[in-house]
């Protein structure tokens, strides 16, 4: 476990955003077509397309889809139509992403495939030589950070850039934020509590004649063995924040949760976490994905100087005015992400996201992990404890049999796990 001062020093990441906004507007030289491919080409995927391709204009340079893959061909070859590719270069199935890294030129590769194909897609890339951008979380279970943490350490080795989902470490309000904690200038966080309460997302039902595979895939978001569930899926920006700003990742998780609600797949429906970052320091973690609850997305801080509201307000108990420090990254955050990784590749900059996401990712799974078992989780326990039970507590199906020529087996639904021993 690091100590504030060991995470402060090994902060190199958000030293390389501090200076990405300023660099790269003044990015000089003749205009560049960066070519780019996708694995996963939802929603999400052409969204960050579009918004890399705004970050790329801003500078004078332009982007190209030259592939993509989808678990449904059909999917990757809309994609290829909608952004002006070639659909002979659209690949489907599986494992179709390894042939689609074999299409020349590519040199960025976009991850929006469920979270639980993240890891294979993610070392494929590393090991072909890409940029990547990864949407979060990174991982669904102990063994998928893991390798997610190896490949980190390939890719800083290859000096290639990996830049994650996880768009408030590139909003300026946040920046202003973090940088005033890690200058002390916002005092020592003593408790806090961080929310993701909304309805649920998209519900996909069974249709007829579809594998099961092809239903787990279309409707990944309300399956734990694919999201992660939504504790992990949405709730790990949150607690990326709380990692972020406190200078360290949480010790131990002791969680409640319930499925009652929900009509498909197997997540739960409401989580309700301790963190405990050590120094007599807990955050309470709230999430909830129930239609017709209030809703509630933040974070909230007590220091011993003020109440600081994630990217919001800073109140000074004594009514004293702080004046945080500008650092620019002002606009659409989701365009910021994309300036830094673009400017990390024209100027060679090291930047590097994997440790910070894949921790976020390991107290998200530990919050889950304890809330279905009623047992309290320790990072240890995810990351090195070889004994403890949680280090192959694996979701099945894993990603690789997805890849395989037979059917996976379908994991029972609309049956969650239920803590403690019945009486």
């Amino acid at each position: 476990m690091q100590n504030r001062r060991d995470f402060i020093k090994n902060a190199s990441v958000f030293s390389a955003m501090m200076a990405a906004a300023p660099a790269i507007v003044s990015a000089q030289g003749a205009a560049r077509t960066f070519k780019v491919a996708m694995i996963g080409s939802g929603r999400r995927a052409a969204d960050a397309f579009n918004n890399m391709a705004e970050a790329a204009k801003k500078i004078g340079h332009n982007i190209q889809l030259v592939a993509a893959h989808d678990f449904f061909l059909e999917e990757a070859q809309r994609r290829c139509k909608q952004f002006g590719c070639d659909e002979k270069f659209a690949f489907g199935g599986g494992d179709g992403y390894f042939k689609m890294l074999d299409v020349p030129g590519i040199e960025i590769v976009i991850l929006g495939a469920p979270p639980a194909f993240r890891p294979r897609h993610l070392d494929a890339c590393i090991k072909a030589g890409k940029h990547v951008f990864a949407e979060k979380p990174i991982a669904v279970d102990p063994q998928g950070v893991r390798h997610v943490l190896e490949c980190t350490a390939a890719a800083k080795a290859k000096q290639l850039t990996l830049v994650t989902g996880t768009q408030r470490r590139h909003q300026g309000a946040y920046m202003r934020q973090a940088l005033a904690f890690q200058k002390g200038q916002l005092g020592v966080i003593r408790g806090g509590n961080i929310y993701w309460c909304q309805a649920r997302g998209s519900i996909r039902p069974r249709k007829e004649g579809v594998t099961n595979a092809q239903y787990m895939c279309n409707n990944w978001m309300n399956w734990a063995e694919m999201s992660g569930d939504h504790i992990v899926e949405q709730h790990v920006h949150n607690i990326d924040v709380a990692n972020w700003f406190i200078g360290r990742y949480p010790r131990t998780a002791m969680g409640v949760g319930a499925r009652v609600r929900r009509p498909t797949g197997n997540q739960y429906d409401f989580f309700s976490v301790d963190f405990d970052y050590g120094e007599g320091l807990h955050i309470h973690s709230l999430a909830r994905q129930i239609p017709g609850c209030a809703g509630r997305v933040g974070e909230l801080f007590a220091t011993d100087l003020a109440e600081v509201s994630g990217g919001g307000k800073v109140r000074r108990y004594d009514g004293k005015e702080i004046k945080l420090e500008d650092v620019g990254n002002e606009g659409n955050p989701y365009v910021n992400e994309h300036s830094a990784l673009l400017d990390s590749v024209i100027h060679g900059k090291q930047l590097n996201e994997g440790e910070t996401i894949a921790y976020a990712t390991a107290a998200a799974i530990m919050g889950r992990l304890s809330a279905y078992t009623g047992q309290v989780v320790r990072m240890s326990d995810i990351l090195t404890n070889t004994d403890s039970p949680f280090y192959n507590m694996n979701c099945k199906p894993a990603a690789i049999d997805f890849e395989g020529a037979a059917d996976i087996e379908l994991p029972e639904e609309d049956v969650a796990p239920r803590p403690g021993k019945d009486k």
